[in-house]
């Protein structure tokens, strides 16, 4: 191939994302240099972290520039290379973003077997998601056999491997999920013992039921009234560990009624980025690679096909239309 397709961030939404806020490019294959690996991405992840690197309010990380390729993790197939520890048909993980080529020096890139487990898992429950879920109900909520977790947004691609790990672990997994489709997967396929479908109306008096004996861990991916209700079940010293607040992406205000709880219940509460904790991964991902590997953790994809898909793929995610990890294949 001569040419590649990029997605470059072409202007900051206002409010909800809009595919105006992108702009798809193509470009000459660039030149490998000394010590550098052309890769050639097969997969694209789509993550809600995306939403706030679009925006210039300040936040943990630097903001998306505008005019450059959009930030993502990929997957792909090494096709030149100039470097000795990567040879040409290594599959690899890295940073490319939303671009069907990336150059690499090798330091970001991570190899992959994808001969046990499929490449795109690289993307979820073996990759960042997978990360995410097994720090923070690791290194966070430490959730003891017989308490009581709840997670949020339980069918997408960090909620649905918290979960898995709390029943490993011999806890009570209680879900909150978006209809009656998604919550009948993460009880009958993943295995959770309970799911709430927020979208039912019935919110507290549901969770209630599914949590007789209280909270004692709640994974938030959401905020607002779902992590109210959760935090309006808790025990004494429960913990949480604060993932995501996609109910307030777009702006929105996400207060708090329940708030009182947090010095009631002497609530730990720790927000995190998986990426702070690096050191953690090559333990985590060994283990969450084992698991996929003997069918103990079971995920499921949403696949948009070509990159010009990304940004309804994007705004689809961020809508809660997607079924578990949301991918966007291209090739």
């Amino acid at each position: 191939m001569n040419t590649y397709q990029r997605i470059v961030l072409a202007s900051r939404p206002r409010g909800e994302v809009v595919p105006e806020n992108f702009r798809l490019e193509t470009l000459e294959v660039p030149a490998i240099g000394d010590g550098q690996v052309l890769v050639r991405n097969h997969y694209l992840s789509l993550d809600p972290y995306m939403r706030g690197r679009m925006s210039e309010a300040k936040s943990y990380a630097a903001p998306q520039p505008l005019n450059e390729t959009m930030i993502g993790g990929t997957v792909g197939e090494v096709i030149a290379s100039n470097n000795p520890k990567f040879a040409v048909g290594d599959c690899v993980a890295g940073m490319f973003g939303w671009s069907e080529i990336g150059v690499s020096d090798g330091a970001l890139l991570r190899k992959v077997d994808a001969k046990v487990i499929p490449l795109s898992a690289y993307l979820g429950a073996v990759g960042m998601p997978g990360m995410t879920a097994w720090y923070g109900f690791n290194q966070i909520l430490q959730a003891k056999p017989g308490e009581t977790v709840v997670v949020s947004s339980a069918s997408g691609a960090v909620g649905s491997v918290v979960g898995q790990l709390a029943k490993l672990k011999g806890c009570r997994a209680v879900g909150i999920a978006g209809g009656g489709e998604k919550c009948d997967y993460v009880v009958n396929t993943l295995g959770f013992d309970a799911c709430i479908d927020y979208k039912a109306g019935n919110l507290e008096g549901d969770l209630a039921a599914a949590t007789p004996d209280g909270v004692d861990a709640i994974f938030e991916n959401v905020g607002g009234a779902v992590f109210d209700a959760a935090l309006g079940r808790t025990n004494a010293f429960a913990r949480v560990a604060l993932c995501g607040m996609i109910a307030g992406y777009n702006g929105e205000d996400i207060p708090l009624r329940n708030a009182r709880m947090l010095l009631t219940n002497r609530v730990s509460l720790r927000g995190f980025i998986v990426t702070e904790h690096l050191d953690m991964w090559p333990q985590g991902l060994a283990e969450l690679g084992g698991l996929v590997a003997t069918g103990k953790l079971q995920f499921r994809e949403s696949v948009a096909d070509g990159l010009a898909q990304a940004p309804d793929a994007l705004i689809g995610l961020l809508k809660g239309k997607n079924f578990g990890k949301q991918l966007v294949k291209m090739i």
